[in-house]
């Protein structure tokens, strides 16, 4: 049980989304979200304030008769509950409830505390309102799709729990739970922000820092097999760049390296003894650029992925609703934190490098396919007989068809401002559509990877290396021969690549 105090880190965002740890609200949180409840309550008895007496963006001219206010507020949500495509999985909904539990904990919203309990309830039961894909525009924030979310939390429209679509009243009543019900603003509290990005944006860049340690240990992987210089991860030479992304790789690149006598010394075979006849080197002294240049491909990154986690755990810990109430101050502000370019710069920014990742694996799988290329492999890591069997060959396909579609997505949704809402709206974020787009890249490279990950283990199989590799890719070899054996027949694998691609996304290095 994570008792919630008011600030989450990225190590309690994943406990809590990824890992399923229950909340609990810590007693100074709650407190704090009474006070500034009871603080709006007081002061807007006798003032004019957004979405409380007034109407909705361009609709905020009109004053709202003080019998209609509680109304009001349900028709934000049943109005905008207008959410289209397929329903957001699961776990994405249960981030975008935590994102939205980290804004309500800054107690800058004047909701009231029911509402924030009903909403822990939520993520604990496993009750995930139906969250359609498509809809915000990110710059009222999630407009769209946070109304589905408050939809549910007053007993309405659907949720998937234990595995089925139910009516959320039905399934509040079989938990003994009651529809939350509007106390001043609640309404526009739950759809106003930036939480479904936000929680898309977090699984994002925590399945994108597992897959950056898998392309960095793949790559050692690929040295291992090519028989390469270890120089290329030296900390000698790679202190010499001054960028803590390219340090990462080469410090991960020397761990996951340990033990192997695969990998050559530079100094045993071209520094001492040399050979004043040879001429033409059998051997390439440099190899190509998506063996050696690793932490420099790597390596922006890793930088990337560190600073978009930074960007979304201070997102996920701000008030990013409108208007602000602020109990200190005394005051009601009115402005746009709502607004999504935050997030939607950085899931632009992940998926180009998850993309760069993705070109880097697909170069170096073209590598072992190619036999004219490694010159000591069968084509497409064929074990069969030449001819009449193929190996990987069409695996490879599907891998550089899926790399060409992320090179496609990389383009930035950021910039694609549409002008909406009477023009009230006149520049928005996309950000949402960004992060889910970031979301398909992601896991189109994690596709790419579990191919790649066939033809490491097929290669390590031709040349009988098995004992020669480092311990770490040696135990990660036979984790992936346990899911998919050596082959030397034809059959379907596109099964076995689902099942590699899961191993790899569920499993931390």
């Amino acid at each position: 049980m994570n008792v919630i105090e008011t600030a989450f880190g990225l190590d309690f965002l994943e406990q809590t989304i990824l890992g399923g740890e229950r909340l609990e609200l810590s007693a100074p949180a709650k407190r704090s979200i009474v006070e500034c409840f009871d603080f709006l309550k007081e002061f807007s008895s006798d003032k004019i304030i957004y979405g409380i007496n007034t109407g909705f963006g361009p609709m905020a001219q009109y004053r709202i008769d003080d019998k209609s206010l509680v109304q009001l507020q349900y028709n934000i949500i049943r109005s905008h509950a207008t959410g289209a495509g397929k329903p957001l999985p699961d776990l994405y909904v249960r981030a975008a409830m935590v994102a939205r539990l980290g804004t309500f904990l800054q107690a800058r919203s004047g909701v009231h505390i029911e509402l924030v309990e009903l909403l822990v309830e939520f993520i604990n039961r496993g009750i995930y309102p139906l969250i359609p894909e498509h809809g915000g525009v990110g710059a009222s924030g999630d407009l769209v799709q946070l109304a589905h979310l408050a939809l549910a939390l007053i007993g309405e429209g659907e949720v998937h729990y234990h595995g089925e679509w139910r009516p959320a009243g039905e399934v509040l009543r079989e938990n003994g739970l009651t529809p939350f019900r509007i106390y001043i603003r609640e309404g526009l509290s739950v759809t106003n922000g930036t939480s479904v990005m936000t929680g898309i944006g977090i699984i994002n860049v925590l399945y994108a820092g597992r897959l950056l340690k898998w392309a960095t240990l793949a790559s050692v992987w690929m040295n291992e097999i090519a028989s390469s210089y270890d120089d290329l991860m030296a900390d000698e030479l790679n202190r010499t760049r001054r960028h803590e992304g390219q340090h990462q790789i080469a410090a991960w690149m020397r761990a996951f390296a340990q033990g192997s006598s695969c990998l050559q010394k530079r100094e045993n075979k071209l520094y001492t003894n040399v050979n004043a006849d040879e001429k033409v080197f059998a051997r390439k002294i440099q190899a190509y650029y998506s063996l050696r240049c690793v932490p420099q491909i790597l390596g922006p990154v890793s930088d990337e992925i560190r600073y978009t986690a930074e960007m979304l755990v201070n997102e996920v810990n701000s008030a990013c609703d409108n208007p602000i109430v602020d109990p200190e101050s005394r005051n009601v502000y009115h402005g746009g934190n709502f607004h999504g370019d935050y997030v939607a710069f950085g899931m632009d920014k992940l998926k180009i490098g998850i993309t760069k990742l993705t070109m880097l694996t697909e170069r170096q799988l073209n590598y072992l396919c190619h036999d004219r290329i490694n010159g000591i492999l069968p084509p497409f890591l064929n074990l069969g007989v030449l001819g009449l069997n193929y190996g990987l060959q069409a695996a490879q396909f599907t891998a550089t068809s899926t790399t060409a579609e992320n090179q496609t997505l990389s383009n930035p949704m950021s910039i694609h401002s549409i002008p909406c809402n009477n023009d009230n709206q006149d520049i928005v974020s996309m950000g949402t559509n960004a992060a889910l787009l970031t979301r398909t890249v992601i896991e189109n490279a994690y596709q790419v990877m579990a191919i790649h990950f066939m033809a490491l283990a097929q290669a390590v199989d031709y040349l009988k290396i098995q004992e020669k590799l480092s311990h770490k890719t040696r135990e990660v070899y036979r984790e992936v021969r346990a899911i998919f054996p050596p082959f030397t027949e034809d059959r379907p694998r596109h099964k076995e690549i689902e099942n590699i691609k899961e191993y790899l996304m569920k499993s931390n290095l």
